[in-house]
């Protein structure tokens, strides 16, 4: 568990440092960080919210944008879902795995902001459950300012 959570938070702390992007979906009670959304392959880590403790889910997805233009980006990646309070009471941390098709289109007149929209695949560690979720929500991509 030691390992899993120092990986994490060595992915928040170079994502936090580079260009990063947020985003909330909250049909789903889902925040999202990530890396740049516009490179071809970038980082994104959700955060169940609005849920009880013991239930406090963080599911790691690397992306691949598949298709990149100047206003939208369709993109795909896997998951590995995680609570890493499992670890307090001898629980697996592992919780299931799960498939991301995405889309994120630029919002006309706020040049930062982006609509998304994404279908999820998800199956339980032992692949017994599965559901198919769905995220709609804003992402907004901070961006490096220019130098003077």
């Amino acid at each position: 568990m030691k390992h899993a959570l120092t990986a994490l938070l060595l992915s928040l702390a170079a994502t936090a440092f580079g260009q990063a992007s947020v985003a909330y979906y909250p049909f789903n009670s889902v925040v999202t960080v990530s890396s740049n959304a516009d490179r071809a392959i970038w980082l994104d880590a959700r955060f169940q919210t609005n849920t009880a403790f013991e239930s406090l889910s963080t599911t790691l997805c690397p992306m691949v944008n598949i298709v990149r233009r100047e206003q939208v980006n369709y993109y795909a990646g896997l998951g590995i879902r995680a609570n890493f309070l499992n670890g307090i009471d001898n629980r697996d941390v592992l919780e299931g795995y799960s498939l991301h098709f995405g889309v994120r289109a630029k919002v006309p007149f706020i040049p930062n902001l982006r609509a998304a929209f994404e279908l999820s695949p998800y199956s339980r560690k032992d692949f017994k459950y599965g559901i198919m979720q769905t995220y709609l929500g804003l992402a907004y991509q901070f961006s490096k300012k220019p130098k003077s």
